[in-house]
């Protein structure tokens, strides 16, 4: 699915020269659940926002499912970006002054799909994250879970090949991480969602069915879970 060889993502401080990602090769297979852990500066959010489009590299090659999206035009990378990969922030990103459900179908409104598809898409995805008797309610009505898992319906409202999230719990409680952790796991095993996400918790690491370390801008380690 992801082929990523000697990816590099150099920035200019001054005159000196900062290595976000300094050689990384990697391979993503579809329907995995990938933790991407390293300690504050190892490259995480840099690389999942490379991979997610966000961003471009230095160098190095990236293909996804044969296509070589390093090289795409900036808007066919946009359209790729917005038809084919889904992003949770860690800040939700929602737009205060709409409901639930508005908040989900925007998307699909954008791509010039009919109201009425786009809100029959947002309901499924909201029942998919547990909140579909939820959908009229505004953010401000909505804990913090509820926002994220609002913004997760959102990212997989269009069926992406691959959901990416940056730090999804990294503005909630224990509890409320434990919740959206569980709608993450739910849309890998169930419906079978490839998930790349970064964490900076060492208990998040059991959801996922494999944990790639970051350090210094390469990996270090990469470990696939057993299956019980």
């Amino acid at each position: 699915m992801i082929i990523v060889k000697n990816l590099k993502r150099y920035y200019k401080t001054g005159e000196v020269t900062v290595k976000a990602l300094n050689g990384v090769f990697l391979e993503v297979k579809e329907k995995e659940f990938i933790a991407i852990i390293g300690p504050s500066g190892s490259g995480k959010t840099t690389l999942l926002r490379i991979l997610g489009l966000i961003d471009k590299p230095t160098k190095g090659d990236y293909t996804i499912n044969n296509l070589n999206v390093v090289d795409l035009p900036e808007e066919e990378r946009t359209y790729y970006r917005l038809t084919q990969l889904g992003y949770v922030f860690q800040d939700y990103a929602l737009i205060n002054e709409m409901s639930a459900s508005e908040n989900v179908l925007i998307l699909s409104l954008m791509e010039g799909k009919s109201k009425e598809k786009s809100l029959l898409t947002a309901k499924n995805a909201l029942e998919k994250v547990g909140l579909g008797n939820m959908m009229d309610r505004v953010p401000g009505q909505l804990s913090g879970g509820e926002k994220q898992r609002v913004a997760i319906a959102r990212a997989i409202a269009k069926k992406p090949k691959i959901l990416f999230a940056d730090e999804p719990c990294a503005n909630l409680d224990t509890r409320t991480s434990k919740q959206v952790l569980e709608v993450l796991k739910e849309l890998n095993k169930k419906y079978g969602q490839t998930i790349v996400m970064v964490t900076h918790e060492d208990w998040h690491l059991k959801y996922a069915s494999r944990v790639i370390k970051l350090k210094d801008g390469k990996i270090v380690s990469d470990m696939r879970k057993r299956k019980t």
